[in-house]
C-alpha cells in the first residue's frame, strides 16, 4: 500500500511542477498580440522583444525566411509595399502547451483588404497562423510562425 501512495504523491508533484499556469498562457498570448501590433504598425520595431534570434517565418506563398534579421527584412519590405496600412486582428486563438516550455497557438486573423499582385484584390480574407512560442532563458519568445489563407475566404479577383 505504501508504494502506491508514494507513486500517487510523485505523480501529483510531477504534474504540479510541469503544469502551465494562467500566467504562462497570458505570456504566450502577449507575444502573439505584440506581433500583431507590429504587423499593424508595419515597422516591426518591437520584434526583438517577442521573437527569438532564430525566428522562422513562412508566408502564405510557402516562402521561408530564417533568422530574425532575414525575417525582419522581408516583413518590413512587404509592409512598405502591398501591405502598407493593412491591419489584422485576432478572431480566435487556441493555445496548447506541447511541453512545459513550448506552446503552439492556432490563431485566426481577419485582415484588411489588400492588392497583390498588382490588379488582384484580396477582400475579407481570414488567415490561419500557427505560432510556436518557447520559453528561452525564462522569457516567452516566438520561434516560428506560418501563415495560411483560409480556403473559401480568399476572394482574390482581378480588377
Amino acid at each position: 500500500m505504501k508504494p502506491k501512495i508514494l507513486l500517487l504523491i510523485m505523480l501529483i508533484v510531477v504534474n504540479l511542477v510541469y503544469a502551465q499556469t494562467p500566467a504562462d498562457k497570458e505570456a504566450v498570448k502577449k507575444v502573439i498580440i505584440m506581433f500583431q501590433d507590429d504587423f499593424n504598425d508595419g515597422t516591426f520595431k518591437n520584434a526583438r522583444q517577442y521573437a527569438a534570434n532564430d525566428w522562422i517565418h513562412i508566408h502564405p506563398g510557402g516562402g521561408i525566411k530564417k533568422g530574425i534579421d532575414e525575417v525582419l527584412a522581408e516583413v518590413i519590405a512587404v509592409h512598405k509595399t502591398f501591405l502598407k496600412g493593412v491591419t489584422m486582428k485576432v478572431e480566435s486563438m487556441d493555445i496548447r502547451f506541447v511541453h512545459p516550455d513550448v506552446a503552439v497557438a492556432d490563431v485566426v486573423h481577419t485582415i484588411d483588404n489588400y492588392e497583390n499582385p498588382p490588379g488582384v484584390k484580396h477582400i475579407n480574407e481570414r488567415h490561419m497562423k500557427l505560432y510556436v512560442v518557447a520559453k528561452i532563458n525564462g522569457k516567452w519568445l516566438m520561434t516560428h510562425d506560418q501563415n495560411t489563407i483560409i480556403m473559401g475566404t480568399n476572394t482574390a479577383t482581378n480588377k
